[in-house]
């Protein structure tokens, strides 16, 4: 007996559940399944994925209503004498059964002011030390798999995307704004245009990266504590008032 998979069929237009049946190897991951599902069973099912080995984030879904990457989730992890539900991002328009239009991840990212470096040191050019290296080396694993803004409630739920950039591009801003050698001032921006406010820290994001990264308490609440001190830290404002800054 195979194992019950369903898996969302339709389009921006609207689609319904369909479930499928098939046998699971030993070994298989999720992405294993949707392929011998599209090759046997559906041949038209869209779907998109690249590398199969968890670097290039392509496959994001959710699997039993939970953020996953498909070639990531071994079906083993999974409990196979139930129907095991397999659903396109919500977060995001759909364009055909599990593939979704994330184009609005780049649209806003393009927005965030650039990395702009310090003038070049006589001696030490651009050199800097190693801890300050390591503190934004982190945020580099970032694979733009999205399914830290997939998990957001304040874009899953309240559709706050023209106000809010969402986990992900928080962990950009946090990758330029903790480097060493930049020197621009996003405390503004952070507050009045990129919306970090929103985001109440209930870890949801950090939960479901496949890359481990510490996304709230490592980048987002550093940026919240820098929002405070530059804005809403009363004694800071009068010493700078006092001093004439």
């Amino acid at each position: 007996m195979g194992v019950r998979f369903s898996l969302w069929r339709g389009d921006a237009e609207g689609g319904q559940f369909q479930e499928f049946e098939t046998e699971v190897d030993e070994g298989m991951v999720v992405l294993d399944v949707i392929h011998r599902i599209q090759a046997d069973q559906a041949n038209d099912l869209a779907v998109r994925w690249n590398c199969k080995a968890g670097k290039c984030g392509s496959c994001s879904a959710e699997i039993n209503g939970m953020p996953k990457l498909m070639c990531m989730t071994r079906m083993d992890e999974l409990n196979t004498d139930e129907v095991i539900t397999i659903e396109p991002m919500k977060t995001f328009p759909t364009i055909r059964d599990l593939v979704t239009d994330v184009s609005w991840n780049y649209e806003t990212k393009q927005k965030i002011t650039k990395f702009n470096p310090r003038d070049k040191d006589a001696e030490d050019g651009w050199r800097i030390l190693q801890e300050d290296a390591d503190r934004v080396q982190e945020f580099r694993k970032c694979i733009e798999c999205f399914l830290c803004q997939d998990s957001c409630h304040v874009l899953r739920e309240h559709k706050k995307h023209e106000e809010f950039v969402g986990p992900r591009n928080l962990v950009y801003i946090a990758a330029l704004e903790m480097h060493a050698q930049d020197q621009e001032d996003r405390g503004g921006e952070l507050k009045d245009d990129y919306g970090v406010g929103y985001c109440n820290i209930t870890k949801c994001c950090t939960t479901v990266c496949p890359e481990g990264i510490t996304i709230t308490d490592n980048a987002i609440i550093p940026l919240k504590e820098r929002v405070v001190d530059e804005h809403y830290d009363i004694l800071r404002k009068l010493v700078d008032k006092v001093v004439g800054r």
